[in-house]
């Protein structure tokens, strides 16, 4: 089966992938991803599970499917031909700011033998360039304390307060 694209590349911005260092590549997630060790990278934020193959396809699926929303990018070390870099901007739809476009990055992560090359700001400064593209009118992200040095840099500013209700989990009775 053919490689598939989450979207198109046009959304993909030219200079991100210029000030790569040589021999990595910006692109949209691929359905072939799951071999490339996309799973993996994302096990530097938080718990990732135990994904099979048919869940990584089911979920990119639907990805692909509401691709107007979802924009999942990597950067891949090409000799390799290894993910090492991965992030997601949501495109939320408003009814404020006369049905305006609000743009969510989540989950940025690095490969923790790539940090150091500028990957995570890349990442970032990519998905701002599709927030910007697809019309939303501000780009936000939620991130610990000791990170908000760096998405400074990136061009954010703090406000307001981020906050989290977890739905209680059932646990198995047996």
């Amino acid at each position: 089966m053919s490689e598939v694209s989450l979207f198109e590349s046009e959304l993909l911005c030219p200079e991100v992938q210029s000030l790569l260092p040589p021999g990595y590549t910006l692109r949209a997630l691929r359905s072939n991803d799951y071999e490339r060790g996309f799973l993996k990278v994302l096990e530097v934020l938080t718990e990732v599970g135990n994904h099979t193959k048919e869940e990584f396809t089911e979920q990119f699926n639907y990805l692909k499917k509401h691709n107007h929303e979802y924009h999942t990018i990597t950067i891949t070390e090409d000799a390799k031909d290894q993910v090492v870099a991965v992030g997601t901007i949501l495109v939320e739809r408003k009814f404020i700011r006369k049905n305006g476009l609000v743009g969510h990055i989540e989950d940025i992560a690095v490969n923790s033998n790539q940090q150091g090359k500028k990957l995570g700001l890349r990442i970032i400064q990519a998905l701002k360039f599709i927030g910007a593209k697809r019309g939303c009118y501000k780009v936000i992200l939620d991130c610990s304390e000791k990170n908000v040095p760096f998405y400074q840099k990136c061009g954010f500013t703090q406000k307001e307060v981020e906050m989290a209700w977890y739905v209680p989990q059932v646990k198995a009775r047996l």
